[in-house]
């Protein structure tokens, strides 16, 4: 029994005594049905006792005219939704056909916002033959029980149980007659209201019931999604250690910045971080000095470095795959309280929401009021001088606020169940405001149905394909032959298939299409050297070998450069203006384009180089590590270099048109670079707001290097990018749009040049791939995982066959493109390949018949071989992106 007259403590304490007694039972196949809100947290722990899958089951209650709190009928979920009855009531209202009708209608929409606010995406679980344990956090009139119960005799149950902490003792039978067994902890023959049984009986919230709903779901989806993953990480650039946790499907990341004396091992925050963890949670506790800096105490009250740590952990969480996209959350104690907020004011709408323990976000000074997160502050109520700081903070924020106060709590919450009391604070905040909402996929009108299954329709629609080794590989790609663009994808950056693929494809565009341009996902600088190798143009001197940063293996493979010596043959045949250009789109190298539009016009304007050289100086400092400019802008809360980096592209482009006839491949060279410079200052600025921010400039940036390329070639300039699937499949019927607010370079083609813009996706089953598993990491060759029941690839894989074509295209084969309008999981992987945490890390949800208009299947395929070269040191290529 719970303290004073109530018998439950809250509906968490009812749950787990429930538990108990249906464990007793040793129920099989059972599965767990709550009645939202109130008899979710009830559910849910029994849901974790038994092993057992919980699911909603939606009731609404018709209120009678004039008194809605009496209970005219009662639907539920179900197609139509079922309608149960209250006879006597009927006969003693006024309620007549029509305002049934009318409730009805209101009821039944209600549901249906529930389940998608609540269960989203997520399959209802099959009741046929199983045992259904039915749950309400208590049970007044039984009206809503009741229609459950009838609903799950209609979908199959065979078995029903029905388990509630309270009810009227007079209530009881009614149930019995309808349920194969009652448990009722407490049958009152004196029933006063639900709400007399508990001590807490709040109302829940949607967020509350969703945490829930994700804890159990955790729990029961481990054995199909692994367990939760533990991994000790490295910071950049210092290799800071972290502890990383992260649970199946996290719903967000929660940052932990410790205070004074303490560090990543702090049994408090680990605590705390371990019942985050529980809730669908990752956590990442890290120490924020290093050893030689923790030995200087006065470091461990410089909240600007700490703060600075903490950007360069928020960096380093938007390069891993399975945290990029989450939600980010920052928690501090004591002195990394000050430090949490400082970093939240600097990050905007980048963090979530904040919560300090015992903290001192007085620390963070003016900065206070930049904070935008939502805050909790959390303090003892015997330690006064902290509060009272903590009040002086509060009033200083401008955000949305709250002061919680645990009573008879020290500084340290060391007493009797204090840190439980932080612990659930915390959690309800971060599960309050860390929310992913996500919409579903809205599929396209395609009238026509598919005749059979999706794999029957593939089957007939799949146009077999030859090795791509195989001269005859490239004509079936004819039919995309008049586009201005075709953009050409690949599922993995490390896969040879891909590469020997997209060569044969594009060789075919070249030779019997006119297309003159090959433009790749690559720095503008490094793609020059084999651009000049293959229309064989002087070679450039460099400092740096091209691509010889992380990852290698992406560009310096066999494939490509099989590739490029074809190329160079083909171009030798043609004059100079007719040759084929080898184009790079991409953003990252800035410094490497420095030093080239500094050789250009020390070669042709010495007096402009000396200005280039005293603007681009004003990046010089971060030379080695781009980010790090990104951090001091950030910091300094201004662009710091962006005058500096635009003023040498504007001189650039204000100079002679005669220049650039007289000179206008190497000039135009220049003016590209001088645009990377541009572009990466503005990348690395953005970047610590979040991914979307940054994935847009870069595929803008990309997008509009290839408008310039082609107007730079002339009017019939027909190009072929080479890029990740990502980047190439319309993001508008993917989740990366939808959800992410993510753009690409295959969206910005359509909008551009409609139908004359092709876009080709490739994908794969299983086989091997090249790549690494963290960033910097050696490169590996790993299996390839079978691909998922619920993805797009599996389809393929059950239609059958080695390799495949599928037109895609509006009007071809309206039958397949409706086969492939369902929105379904699409595999994704880029340099870094996790196949533990494979569903998150690497599938995002697409409609395939709209993302692209053809699909090139191979059901197995083999990583590529690298060509050795030492790689240099300094930021990775595609940081933070693997794609």
């Amino acid at each position: 029994m719970a303290e004073g007259r109530f018998p439950f403590a809250n509906r968490d304490d009812a749950g787990r005594r429930l538990a108990a007694e249906l464990v007793k039972r040793n129920f099989s196949a059972s599965v767990v049905f709550a009645l939202p809100r109130g008899g979710v947290p009830v559910a849910a722990e029994i849901a974790e006792a038994l092993g057992a899958p919980l699911d909603l089951i939606l009731v609404r209650k018709i209120g009678a005219p004039r008194q809605p709190e009496v209970a005219l009928a009662a639907i539920v979920e179900g197609e139509p939704p079922e309608r149960v009855l209250n006879e006597e009531v009927m006969r003693h209202s006024s309620a007549d056909e029509a305002y049934l009708e009318r409730g009805t209608a209101l009821q039944a929409a209600e549901m249906q916002r529930r389940r998608e606010r609540y269960l989203g995406d997520r399959r209802r679980v099959d009741a046929k033959g199983r045992t259904a344990i039915v749950v309400d956090d208590g049970l007044a009139t039984g009206a809503t029980m009741k229609a459950a119960l009838i609903a799950l005799r209609r979908w199959g149950a065979a078995q029903i149980v029905v388990a509630i902490p309270v009810a009227p003792a007079s209530a009881i039978p009614a149930l019995q007659d309808l349920a194969d067994e009652v448990i009722c902890l407490v049958a009152d023959p004196h029933f006063r209201g639900v709400g007399g049984a508990y001590a807490d009986f709040h109302q829940l919230t949607d967020e509350e019931t969703i945490g829930y709903l994700r804890r159990a779901w955790t729990v029961a989806d481990t054995a199909e999604t692994g367990p939760t993953l533990s991994r000790t990480v490295a910071i950049p650039p210092l290799g800071l250690q972290g502890d990383l946790v992260v649970p199946p499907d996290p719903r967000g990341v929660i940052l932990f910045a410790h205070g004074s004396g303490s560090s990543r091992l702090s049994p408090r925050n680990r605590k705390v971080a371990a019942q985050l963890n529980d809730m669908g949670f990752a956590t990442l506790l890290m120490d924020l000095l290093t050893e030689r800096e923790a030995a200087d105490r006065r470091n461990v009250f410089d909240i600007p470095l700490l703060a600075e740590r903490l950007l360069e952990a928020d960096l380093w969480i938007a390069s891993e795959p399975e945290l990029a996209h989450l939600p980010l959350g920052l928690f501090g104690a004591s002195t990394g309280a000050g430090a949490a907020l400082l970093a939240a004011a600097e990050l905007g709408s980048r963090i979530s929401a904040v919560v300090s323990r015992g903290g001192r976000p007085d620390l963070a000074g003016p900065r206070l009021s930049e904070v935008t997160a939502p805050t909790l502050l959390i303090v003892g109520g015997d330690d006064p001088q902290v509060l009272d700081l903590n009040r002086g903070a509060l009033a200083e924020l401008r955000c949305e606020k709250l002061l919680r106060i645990v009573p008879g709590a020290g500084h340290l919450f060391e007493g009797p169940g204090e840190l439980e009391t932080v612990t659930e604070m915390a959690g309800a905040w971060f599960q309050h405001y860390s929310i992913r909402e996500e919409t579903s996929l809205a599929r396209p009108l395609i009238r026509e149905k598919a005749p059979a299954t999706p794999e029957e329709t593939i089957r007939a629609a799949a146009e077999p394909l030859p090795d791509p080794d195989d001269l005859d590989f490239g004509a079936a790609f004819d039919r995309y032959g008049t586009a201005r663009v075709v953009l050409l994808g690949e599922a993995s950056h490390g896969t040879s298939e891909f590469y020997r693929a997209r060569a044969a494809i594009t060789r075919r565009l070249i030779e019997k299409h006119g297309f003159n341009i090959v433009a790749v996902e690559a720095d503008w600088p490094d793609a020059a050297v084999l651009d000049r190798r293959a229309r064989g143009l002087p070679e450039g001197r460099r400092n740096v070998a091209a691509f010889s940063r992380f990852p290698t293996w992406m560009w310096r493979n066999r494939d490509v450069d099989d590739f490029i010596a074809w190329l160079r043959d083909h171009n030798s045949a043609l004059p100079m203006e007719k040759r084929v250009r080898f184009q790079g789109l991409d953003i990252y190298s800035m410094f490497n384009s420095i030093s080239e539009v500094l050789a250009y016009l020390d070669a042709h304007d010495p007096t402009a180089a000396m200005a280039a050289r005293r603007h681009y100086g004003c990046l010089a400092p971060w030379a080695n590590e781009p980010a790090a400019y990104g951090r001091a802008a950030l910091t300094r809360g201004h662009a710091l270099c962006e005058e500096a980096a635009t003023r040498v592209l504007v001189d650039l482009l204000t100079r002679e048109l005669s220049q650039a006839r007289r000179d206008g491949d190497r000039f135009f060279d220049a003016v590209q670079n001088a645009r990377v410079v541009a572009g990466a200052e503005r990348y690395y600025r953005v970047m610590y707001f979040g991914s979307a921010e940054s994935w847009n400039l870069r595929d803008t940036h990309m997008f509009e290097t290839l408008k310039q390329v082609m107007e730079h070639a002339g009017s019939s300039a027909k190009a072929v990018v080479w890029a990740h699937n990502s980047h190439i499949g319309d993001a508008r019927v993917t989740d990366m749009g939808v959800n992410r607010g993510e753009l690409n370079i295959g969206q910005l083609c359509r909008e551009e040049w409609g139908d004359d813009a092709a876009l080709i996706g490739f994908g794969t089953h299983a086989g091997t791939v090249a790549c690494a598993s963290d960033w910097d990491g050696p490169m590996e060759i790993k299996a390839v995982r079978p691909s998922r029941a619920d993805s797009h690839e599996a389809i393929f894989h059950g239609a059958g066959g080695e390799r495949f074509l599928l037109d895609l295209r509006p009007g071809v084969d309206d039958a397949l493109r409706a086969a492939l309008s369902e929105p379904r999981l699409e595999r994704y992987i880029g340099v870094i390949y996790r196949p533990e945490t494979e569903r998150w890390s690497h599938y995002s949800n697409a409609i395939l018949s709209d993302q692209y208009d053809g699909y090139v299947w191979f059901d197995r395929t083999q990583a590529v071989v690298p060509i050795p070269i030492r790689p240099v040191p300094g930021e990775d290529e595609t940081y933070p992106f693997g794609l």
